[in-house]
């Protein structure tokens, strides 16, 4: 296969990759050579396949360990002598021939690292039975900050390895920028857990201590009981693992909330809790539940000069799981709830409500936000529903 014919296999991955097509992964009858038609072809499977076995490491950033797993893969599709893999400070792989070079070779990144433009230059070397004489350095760059570079190395100087190296950088970039978005959507949702404990009321964990301190010499029995209720409570919402949990445990966190809550309201709080066994092993975000319910307990019962009602039912509708939420309190204008869903509420006004519809539109897609039925003196009633399965979605 000629080194033109190898660029344009090269630049077809690229492109492939780049619209997000990875079609490396094999499906269960193996593929085998003469199953991919002409040379070509076979070619063109080969270097999305390979393609495809460098992309995971990068998915984790520019690392030595990243860069040691992928530089076998890179060099293979490029075809080329050697090729090392550098952030800007070091080089943090080399594969090929030639390891001397990975002395010299930052020397000859200072300018690429400054401007992010692509270099080639003579490799300088002295020795005879060295096969590397010329190379080629790419710029990694996300986000316009050069990261790093990629730099191929030849016998020869070559346009088509030059051609190549481009493009195959330009795909390593897409890796990299895909792992720095995993990185913020993990930030951001560590942000979002962070501000949701921080709503769990100080007042509520005073009155939850003040209750329960109110039971040691009455009923010392009913204090031991609360108190390991309260334990668990703040340990489950305080938990540093998983973004996701399973529905079974999220009730369970709830149902210890409502024990300390009927604690200090007593008969003031009637709860009816309905669960379909079937859907307690369903995955949602981590602590998902629990700000909806406090909700209903502060327009449900904190507002309410009788007794109040909250109705909470988990339920099994085929593909789905149905979870409801209803109390019989104050309610809410529909337009200022309205506002609270837009994020127009204020610093902590509704936070929860907002938090919890904005991360499972961002799990499941805009299908699966809160639908909220409200209206003033007229109670509320919150419905979410929640796939039995999805990729990537696991309670912990």
């Amino acid at each position: 296969m000629t080194g033109a014919a190898v660029a344009v296999v090269v630049v077809l991955a690229a492109l492939l990759f780049g619209t997000g097509c990875l079609l490396g992964r094999r499906t269960a009858r193996p593929v085998r050579p003469s199953d991919v038609g002409t040379p070509v072809e076979h070619a063109t499977f080969e270097t999305l396949h390979t393609a495809s076995l460098a992309a995971p490491p990068l998915r984790a950033g520019l690392t030595e360990e990243s860069a040691r797993r992928s530089a076998r893969r890179l060099r293979s599709l490029l075809g080329t002598d050697a090729l090392c893999l550098t952030d800007r400070e070091r080089v943090l792989v080399w594969d090929g021939a030639g390891h001397h070079h990975g002395k010299e070779v930052m020397e000859h990144l200072r300018v690429l690292l400054d401007n992010g433009r692509d270099t080639a230059f003579d490799s300088g070397c002295g020795d005879l039975d060295c096969p590397l004489r010329w190379a080629v350095a790419v710029p990694l760059t996300v986000e316009n900050r050069v990261l790093g570079a990629l730099v191929a190395y030849a016998p020869r100087e070559s346009a088509v390895l030059a051609r190549a190296a481009g493009e195959v950088a330009r795909w390593v970039c897409v890796q990299l920028e895909l792992a720095e978005l995993d990185r913020s959507r993990t930030q951001l949702i560590e942000a979002e857990i962070k501000a949701l404990r921080a709503q769990i009321s100080p007042h509520f964990l005073f009155n939850s201590l003040a209750a329960i301190a109110s039971f040691v010499r009455t009923d010392p029995e009913q204090a031991r009981e609360l108190l390991l209720e309260f334990a668990d409570f703040t340990r489950y919402s305080f938990r540093r693992h998983g973004e996701f949990t399973t529905l079974a445990d999220e009730l369970h966190s709830i149902d210890q909330y409502l024990a300390l809550v009927r604690a200090r309201f007593g008969e003031r709080l009637a709860v009816t809790l309905q669960v379909a066994p079937e859907v307690l092993p369903v995955a949602l975000p981590f602590l998902c539940l629990q700000p909806l319910v406090e909700n209903a307990v502060k327009h449900g019962l904190e507002g309410a000069v009788t007794r109040s009602r909250i109705t909470i039912s988990a339920l099994d509708v085929g593909s789905e799981a149905e979870v409801v939420i209803e109390d019989d309190g104050t309610g809410m204008d529909p337009e200022r709830l309205r506002q609270i869903l837009r994020g127009e509420g204020g610093s902590s006004t509704g936070i929860g409500l907002l938090n919890v519809d904005e991360r499972l539109r961002q799990v499941f897609g805009d299908d699966y936000g809160l639908v909220i039925e409200t209206g003033v003196g007229a109670g509320m009633k919150i419905t979410l529903r929640l796939p039995k399965y999805r990729a990537g979605v696991h309670g912990s």
